[in-house]
């Protein structure tokens, strides 16, 4: 009997050691992982930040033993924003580097670019840097998403505060493709539940750095309010040209509008835009003692200050620790799934909401809030919106 059950116990041992050595990106030290982000294109101001607040947690993570005695790897592959190269990138990191996840990915075309070659290989597409609905549905067992969409951003946001406003005419300026397109449809949609219906649309390519004909059609329509699909070269561009054709209606944008580069670069004639937004930018002489250290050890490390983009690379690191350090020694994909379909993320220090997963809900939270440049500073100007519960 001894005997048996020594054999059994072994038999265990050994199918757990194998089935460890069989998942991708998992060895007896180490977990890798991969993020894709542009590094030197159009994002590369947010690509760098949010790689850098990858880095401040791995190196967090590693120096408190890592996780159930393995240290994290984080590979970077850089996309220039280009879908293409996402694809490229996406192979090398899965294919050749065998990365156990993807974890940040910037970008919502190149996340749809990639997120198939990932999939064909059993590899979570984790806490992607983008606010597209495609992030979690359709359903996808591979896919976890914790960014309020852009749809549902414009969708709450833009009825609210175009009442408040007592606008006339809405209009649009947005980026031509899957990102710019949510913010679109959000915007019509939020219009609809008060009426109305945007006076004028207009797009650009993506990488365009003349908005002047676009701001003019608008300006000619008579436009008194603006949703802006835009990021940041492109908010910056547009709200700079409109201040210097004497035309000042309010400026809204998505969460991709919402970073310090827009008022840093832009300077004083960004103030008044306002974005919706989650996380409140960490500046370092106006947050709690908490947030004031940790964007200190952020500045000592890469020689800058931190940003929201800093936070969300920060966040999505600890927030895949979490769920790891509960899936245990014997760490896979399926382990990993398991534990995330019951997880709640709490509040954090940075000021997220509560997010929630489920095995059939893979979007943390659809609430956002909205934040106005004043003074050369975003200031948060309201509270969450949401209609919990978030889709599913």
């Amino acid at each position: 009997m001894k005997l048996r059950t020594a054999i059994a116990l072994g038999t265990l041992a050994l199918t757990a050691t194998f089935a460890s050595a069989q998942q991708q990106g998992v060895s007896k030290d180490e977990i890798l992982l991969g993020s894709i982000q542009d590094l030197s294109g159009p994002l590369a101001g947010f690509g760098k930040q949010s790689r850098a607040g990858m880095l401040l947690a791995v190196d967090e993570i590693n120096e408190q033993g890592g996780i159930n005695g393995r240290k994290l790897k984080l590979l970077v592959e850089d996309s220039g924003y280009d879908p293409k190269k996402a694809v490229l990138a996406a192979q090398k990191l899965v294919n050749q580097d065998k990365i156990f996840m993807m974890v940040g990915h910037i970008g919502t075309a190149q996340n749809m670019a990639a997120m198939p070659v990932q999939f064909e290989k059993n590899v979570i597409n984790f806490f992607p840097i983008t606010a597209a609905r495609e992030m979690y549905e359709p359903f996808h067992k591979l896919k976890y998403s914790f960014a309020a969409p852009y749809y549902d951003q414009m969708r709450l946001a833009v009825p609210k505060l175009v009442k408040e406003k007592g606008a006339k005419k809405v209009c649009t300026l947005y980026q031509d493709d899957d990102f710019g397109l949510e913010v679109l449809k959000g915007g019509e949609d939020g219009l609809k539940t008060i009426g109305m219906e945007f006076a004028e649309k207009t797009s650009y390519k993506r990488g365009a750095t003349d908005f002047s004909s676009q701001v003019s059609k608008m300006q000619a329509g008579g436009c008194d309010f603006v949703v802006l699909g835009t990021i940041i070269r492109e908010t910056i561009g547009a709200i700079g040209t409109a201040r210097k054709l004497g035309y000042n209606p309010t400026f809204i944008g998505s969460s991709a509008a919402y970073t310090d580069l827009i008022h840093k670069i832009g300077g004083k004639a960004m103030d008044g835009l306002y974005a919706a937004m989650t996380v409140q930018n960490p500046y370092t002489d106006e947050q709690t003692p908490g947030i004031r250290f940790w964007a200190n050890k952020y500045k000592t490390k890469f020689n800058e200050d931190p940003t929201v983009f800093s936070v969300y690379g920060y966040m999505i690191v600890n927030t895949f620790a979490s769920a790891a350090n509960k899936a245990g020694k014997n760490l896979t994909t399926d382990s990993y799934i398991k534990v995330m379909d019951s997880m709640t993320i709490p509040a954090d220090m940075f000021g997220a909401p509560v997010q929630t997963f489920t095995a059939t809900k893979r979007l943390g939270s659809n609430a956002s809030r909205l934040s106005q440049i004043t003074d050369g500073k975003w200031k948060v100007v309201s509270e969450y919106v949401s209609d919990a519960p978030a889709k599913k």
